[in-house]
């Protein structure tokens, strides 16, 4: 398993466009993806979850990845939340 902690910079944290793209970018991957802010946890892939979080600007998500591609969805969720958020 792969985890990285990310702080959100985003003056709007994480909102409806940018949530959009991320899922989309989730799903292309076979492992399983799960962010968690606090004690909220979910699927990274259902866009519900990720708009059910509420993150605002200066908080800080987990991303864990579990599965085959692990390393690279990793490593893409990172590079997309740096890119994105």
């Amino acid at each position: 398993m792969k985890e990285f902690t990310y702080t959100i910079t985003d003056p709007q944290g994480i909102h409806a466009r940018p949530a959009g793209l991320l899922v989309k970018e989730a799903k292309k991957y076979a492992s399983s993806l799960t962010i968690a802010k606090g004690s909220k946890k979910g699927d990274l892939k259902k866009i519900f979850t990720v708009m059910g979080l509420g993150v605002k600007q200066g908080e800080s998500i987990t991303v864990q990845a579990d599965g085959a591609d692990e390393e690279a969805a990793a490593s893409a969720m990172e590079t997309f939340f740096k890119e994105n958020f």
